[in-house]
């Protein structure tokens, strides 16, 4: 306890010693005398106003006043009120220097009066130089250098330089600097006005710089920046960011060691009005044969220098109504020179026709050290950070760049068709240029865009070798890719990244796209012998409504030793409202495809029209219609035959897209030799029965010639066993093999009882399911018509089997069922034309 109390004590003493100190302080008495005819004027006054509970006053012999100045010859002796007074007062400190009338005072400037003699108030002291318009005046900055800071910007310790300049009667702000940087002399014309701010709390007590006199430099100013190694400087022009004095000349000179290099980049800038001459920048570099070489602000500005430089900015004479802003802020860039800066390269373009590549930094996060910069060179001169290069020519580039890989290309190219007669079945091959390859900077993208003319023609792309969609479950991994897009503007539509080693022979699309090779990787370089895609032009789809023609067909040929896995275009925003897409998948001989949907449900749920899918064989003509919004996707099901599968979309309401992923394995079929006996065997007593059938038809036509027409023709496509007679073997859909019969329709039997008198057909209005009637194997699936098919309709009436292979083929007899809806119920029978009496059964 008496420890703690001792301890309270120490601290209750201390309290009473600083408030005693500080009252102390606050009533100290300063004495300021200034000598005569020394041109030096103080002045006290309130600085920035603060929240304080009570004002504070200069006390002078009783009279409590908030300014006080003291002139040259004059002595004062004066007290502050308040305990804190550099927390209400600032002091001033101008020293007048008139050099049109009598010598200047050259050499180091000291501070007077001394600041020990001040009180401890924020300090700043102002020279005022002014001398004839024909002598020029150079401030010298011992080290520690000046930096320039812009508007808005504070120095780290509070110690500012702020220096001004006169045109005639106009005073025109130099810049404000902070220490630690490169400026070491600023050479002016006609005067010169510096102020050196010091915070009441920083104990400098020299000026740090001197005055000498220089000949006229005829122009508003000169500053000279020296790099001793490594590093980089902002500067700005005159009244930045206000503008450049009408008609003025500025120079920079840049001091940098022989084995340093130094490039320039505009960082903003502004333009005036001009009515004569041109605002321009000009430079003196060393070795050049063309000094002085003169740039637009907005060109590209050298880079790559060796040596010292000069840079000149010239104003022009301004519209006297619209005088507009001339300002330039600009930064300078010294580093020690690559290994890549001496080697120059040739992008030969002048071959190619609308193509542009551009070389630019990598997006990284910005670091607080000194970073050396990363440019790349045009003629070895004209350095940027960027630097686009135009088809139709020979370029020379060089790079200034510590890490090349900080740097990437990106590349686009345009391949258009304006005369469909022209383009028609031409092809061009999509390959990256050897001369891009050969470039020491990664390849980002090389996007191709491929134009046709609308309603003419179509795309077909066929890669060098076949593709693999990229997917969650089977990723790219390789070092490049393709990424297939609509380049229509009104038309969201990603088909999807593509990289070789799949199963993907060709990819054909309706109109207008962009394919884009993508790397990830620099052993791309190793690989780029695997890529390369050929677009040819192709007769135009055409359109089948209600629905779209297909936006993308796929043609898939499958491994027998992986499995393909596919999926819809725009997988993360679903696709397109009433689009359609179709994948021709060929199944061989000696194979079976099992196709795997990986969802239940779709879960598209339609706001306007219905979204279907339709998978159907390619030999046989049977196919299965789902309707998208309702059914349940198909189960795992075997197919041994090529087939389509047909995926057509709705216009889903928000929230509810359709994204569908699939996948096809290949396994071998195996053939059980019962089977084969038994469809020998079957297939000789159908063919009895067909012939017995004719044979009957025959007799009864001639014993009725007189009667109207047949009621029967012999179709051989078509099964003459009832569909509901007891099944001998085991039926699924799983097991089509070649004897596959269509569907048994009466206005197909018997529909030339349709003929009128004239032979013309007359068509029935009958709501029945119309079968698929294009070319098989080269077109896709249409999507269904509304009015001719029922939505909901789902051709397999059993539900598909599990993916794994059956051990033998028991079934080489399948039937394809017509529509099992309201269709079927219906009495489809049709009155008969020119009829003299009922028909009878056939014998």
């Amino acid at each position: 306890m008496a420890g703690l109390h001792c301890g309270v004590s120490i601290a209750l003493l201390g309290v009473l010693l600083l408030g005693a100190a500080r009252l102390q302080r606050g009533a100290e008495a300063f004495e300021i005398a200034l000598p005569r005819e020394s041109n030096i004027t103080v002045l006290i006054k309130l600085g920035t106003p603060t929240l304080l509970a009570k004002p504070c006053y200069i006390v002078i012999s009783k009279r409590h006043i908030t300014m006080l100045s003291i002139k040259s010859g004059e002595r004062t002796v004066f007290t502050f009120s308040c305990q804190s007074p550099e927390n209400h007062f600032v002091i001033e400190i101008q020293k007048n220097i008139d050099c049109m009338s009598g010598p200047c005072p050259f050499g180091e400037v000291q501070l007077q009066p001394s600041t020990s003699l001040l009180p401890t108030l924020n300090r700043t002291f102002i020279w005022d130089v002014k001398a004839h318009k024909s002598i020029g005046l150079e401030l010298q900055f011992s080290i520690p250098r000046l930096r320039q800071i812009g508007p808005g910007e504070s120095c780290p310790d509070g110690v500012t330089h702020s220096i001004s300049g006169r045109i005639d009667a106009t005073v025109v702000r130099i810049g404000t600097f902070c220490s630690n940087g490169t400026v070491s002399r600023i050479k002016m014309q006609e005067g010169v006005k510096m102020a050196l701010h010091l915070p009441w709390f920083h104990p400098r007590n020299v000026s740090g710089f001197s005055i000498a006199n220089r000949s006229s430099i005829k122009r508003l100013c000169i500053i000279e920046s020296v790099f001793e190694g490594e590093g980089s400087a902002t500067l700005m022009s005159a009244n930045y960011p206000e503008g450049f004095p009408e008609d003025e000349l500025m120079t920079w000179q840049f001091v940098v060691p022989a084995h340093l290099r130094a490039s320039v980049s505009f960082l903003n800038f502004n333009l005036s009005n001009c009515e004569r001459k041109e605002e321009r920048v000009e430079y003196y570099i060393p070795g050049s044969t063309t000094n002085p070489e003169v740039f637009k602000l907005e060109d590209k500005q050298p880079g790559n220098m060796a040596g010292n430089f000069n840079l000149s900015l010239q104003g022009c004479d301004q519209d006297a109504q619209s005088p507009g802003i001339l300002r330039l802020q600009f930064q300078v860039l010294v580093q020690h020179p690559q290994n890549e800066s001496n080697k120059i390269y040739v992008v030969d373009l002048s071959n190619e026709r609308a193509m542009s590549l551009t070389i630019e930094p990598r997006p990284v996060k910005q670091s607080r050290k000194f970073v050396p910069g990363c440019f790349v060179c045009l003629e070895s001169r004209t350095c940027s950070s960027n630097l686009t290069l135009t088809s139709g020519s020979k370029h020379k580039i060089s790079f200034l760049c510590d890490d090349l890989t900080r740097l990437w290309m990106n590349v686009e190219k345009t391949i258009s068709c304006t005369d469909h007669r022209y383009c028609q079945r031409k092809s061009y091959s999509l390959q990256v240029p050897s001369d891009i390859l050969h470039l020491p900077v990664e390849l980002h993208d090389f996007s191709w865009k491929l134009l046709v003319p609308k309603d003419r023609l179509s795309l077909v792309l066929v890669p060098a070798q076949k593709l693999q969609q990229h997917t969650h479950e089977k990723p790219c991994n390789t070092s490049f890719s393709y990424l297939v897009a609509s380049a229509i503007p009104s038309q969201d539509l990603y088909f999807g990244s593509f990289c070789p080693g799949g199963s993907i022979k060709q990819i054909q699309v309706k109109q207008n796209i962009s394919v884009t090779l993508r790397t990830f990787a620099p052993s791309f370089r190793q690989e780029a012998s695997r890529q390369g895609l050929t677009v040819s032009f192709i007769p135009y789809f055409k359109d089948l409504p209600p629905f779209p023609a297909e936006e993308g067909v796929f043609t898939v040929t499958p491994d027998t030793k992986s499995k393909v896995y596919l999926r819809t275009p725009n997988w993360d925003r679903g696709l397109p409202s009433l689009t359609s897409v179709s994948w021709n998948i060929s199944v061989p001989r000696d194979q079976v495809a099992c196709l795997t949907f990986f969802k239940e449900r779709s879960g598209v749920v339609c706001q306007t029209g219905r979204a279907f899918m339709i998978i159907q064989e390619q030999r046989t003509r049977a196919e299965e219609i789902f309707s998208l919004d309702e059914d349940v996707l198909p189960k795992p099901s075997f197919h041994h035959h090529s087939f389509w599968v047909n995926i057509s979309n709705c216009s889903p309401t928000s929230g509810k897209q359709l994204d569908l992923l699939f996948s096809v394995t290949l396994t071998p079929r195996t053939v059980d030799l019962t089977v084969i006996l038994i469809a020998v065997v079957g297939g000789g007593v159908l063919l009895l029965s067909a012939l017995g059938l004719i044979i009957c038809c025959v007799k009864k036509k001639k014993k009725k010639t007189n009667k109207g027409p047949a009621v029967g023709i012999y179709n051989g496509n078509i099964n003459t066993e009832m569909p509901r007679q007891p099944k001998k073997f085991q039926k699924g859909r799983k097991d089509n093999d070649s004897h596959v019969y269509a569907v048994i329709e009466d206005t197909m039997v018997y529909g030339h009882l349709l003929q009128d008198s004239g032979g013309s057909f007359l068509q029935p209005e009958v709501d029945t399911y119309q079968p698929f009637q294009g070319t098989m194997g080269v077109c896709p699936p249409s999507p269904p018509t509304i009015c001719s098919r029922a939505p909901t309709a789902k051709l397999a009436t059993e539900e598909p089997p599990p993916c794994s292979p059956p051990e033998s083929e028991s079934e080489p007899y399948t039937f394809s069922h017509p529509n099992n809806g309201d269709v079927s119920s219906k009495d489809t029978d049709i009155p008969l034309l020119n009829t003299q009496e009922p028909m009878e059964p056939a014998e």
